[in-house]
């Protein structure tokens, strides 16, 4: 069922070549709609990441910067988020290879400057745009880590112009591939080691449906049957065939052989058109051996409406008993975490998963609340205040330790620390002083990493199996008590006793 392409080298994703044909609203005046011949002229662009893939308003306070003689103030932006998706126990950080390789090669077009001077900017900074390529350093957490809230998983620091430009890039990939990496983490959880494949490029949110596939493989997921992205991110394909093809056929049993004659080593038979257990399984059935003549065994049958559990028990009875013991099966049909756990629990014997909607469109929550928070600018820690302690965000640069037990797994707790302020001894909770943790007998593990310097990746990043696996394994040191999905234990995230008192000082200082 899976072809991957083996001899072809991971292609990595780069905004010069991340083109794809989109529909562009404009807004027209009456007299530019008279001037153009077609609306097609406007409505289909070619549609690469520039500076322009950002927010008005990260330009125009960047404007100010620029036209007051800021721009070189020395900034560190913290990018965390504040809620766990789907109420679960963890997230997974995902996005951080696309980021990283787009800020390498962001810039600003002729045809990006001369349209923001006409939407008012001033031209001269907007000319001044010519020369910008973002030259910070980044800090991150490894692409697949498991992490929590309100703990930094990505310090970036730079001039304060050109890390405000980057923040809704910065967001816009990390939100939504962090959120689609933790739902397919959350299936591959139930799913065991049965095959999970993406089909959900046909439900998702236009073209994000390309980023959505990348985050699926980093939280567990095998296969896609997104062609583009599979060919880009070196995953795996998988396809079957759609109703369609059984209904342009005067029967179902010659397009199940057209179809087997075609695509012999890789064919799955849709059994579900018409009647699956007294035509589209016995159908299947008389394909199977005919291809077994031609020594090319079917691959798999596909179950996409009905009782599956029941479907699935019987059709697994019917294989068998025609001797197509290695015939697999696949289901799929609004599926997601709870729906594959029922059918996990109920022994269905289903082999592969094919997942959609519910995979690439993360509901119920639809977005992870990631922000992006200054903590340093000019040389002074900064801090912005709330009348909720909890919003109170964390001064300064920062780093974050993931506290280990004995056993070398993760003890249930992160602490987040001053960046010199190396195995503080005590972590404190954030919003109730009263809390505390001693960390004298337990091991540290820094979360954060250089990756980016001066504007340059550092190092070659994991592949995309490489990140996937990196995901699993730290996955399995999480205590069961984070994981389950109904009220999972909470996961501590503390600060440390120098951080308490920065943070609380600079309160007091602005409460004044």
């Amino acid at each position: 069922m899976i072809k991957n392409n083996k001899n072809h080298p991971e292609r990595r994703f780069k905004s010069t070549a991340y083109t794809h044909i989109i529909t562009k609203t404009y807004y027209l005046s009456k007299g530019e709609l008279e001037n153009t011949n077609s609306l097609n002229d406007y409505s289909m662009k070619n549609f690469s990441i520039t500076g322009t893939y950002t927010d008005l308003y990260q330009l125009t306070m960047a404007q100010v910067y620029y036209l007051t003689g800021k721009s070189h103030y020395k900034a560190v932006f913290d990018y965390f988020f504040r809620k766990l998706p789907f109420e679960g126990g963890y997230t997974v950080f995902a996005g951080l290879a696309d980021l990283l390789e787009i800020l390498e090669e962001l810039h600003f077009t002729k045809e990006d400057i001369d349209y923001l001077k006409d939407i008012g900017l001033n031209a001269r900074f907007a000319n001044s745009l010519e020369n910008f390529r973002f030259q910070g350093t980044i800090r991150a957490a490894n692409e697949g880590e498991i992490v929590f809230p309100n703990e930094p998983l990505v310090r970036v620091e730079g001039n304060i112009l050109e890390a405000q430009i980057v923040e809704t890039l910065l967001l816009n990939l990390l939100n939504f591939q962090s959120l689609i990496a933790t739902k397919a983490a959350r299936m591959r959880s139930v799913a065991g080691n049965r095959i999970l494949s993406d089909f959900g490029l046909r439900r998702a949110q236009g073209v994000g449906g390309y980023h959505a596939t990348r985050a699926s493989i980093v939280g567990g997921f095998n296969a896609t049957s997104n062609v583009k992205a599979a060919c880009d991110f070196d995953i795996p394909t998988v396809g079957t065939m759609a109703h369609s093809f059984i209904q342009s056929y005067d029967n179902e049993l010659s397009a199940f052989r057209d179809f087997a004659a075609h695509r012999p080593e890789h064919c799955v038979l849709l059994v579900d058109t018409y009647d699956t257990l007294k035509s589209g399984v016995p159908n299947a059935i008389t394909v199977a051996r005919e291809m077994e003549q031609q020594s090319h065994p079917l691959q798999g049958v596909r179950l996409d409406s009905g009782d599956l559990a029941y479907l699935s028990k019987q059709t697994r009875k019917m294989l068998d008993a025609a001797g197509l013991h290695n015939v697999k099966i696949t289901a799929s049909n609004q599926l997601d975490e709870w729906v594959i756990k029922s059918l996990v629990d109920q022994q269905a014997p289903i082999d592969v998963f094919g997942v959609g909607t519910s995979l690439v469109t993360g509901p119920p929550d639809a977005a992870l609340d990631g922000v992006y928070k200054l903590a340093y600018a000019d040389g002074k820690p900064r801090i912005k205040l709330s009348e909720n302690l909890k919003k109170i965000t964390l001064p300064d640069k920062k780093q974050v330790s993931r506290i280990l037990n004995e056993a070398g797994t993760f003890f249930g707790a992160d602490v987040i620390t001053c960046d010199d302020d190396k195995d503080p001894v005590i972590m404190y909770h954030p919003s109730e002083p009263d809390k505390s943790l001693n960390l004298t007998e337990l091991k540290q593990e820094a979360l954060l990493h250089k990756v980016m310097e001066n504007g340059k990746i550092l190092d070659k990043h994991p592949s995309l199996k490489e990140i996937a696996a990196y995901c699993q394994k730290r996955l399995k040191m999480v205590p069961e008590e984070h994981k389950r999905f109904n009220n999972p234990h909470i996961y501590k995230v503390g600060i440390s006793e120098k951080l308490r008192d920065e943070r609380n000082q600079l309160k007091n200082q602005y409460k004044r």
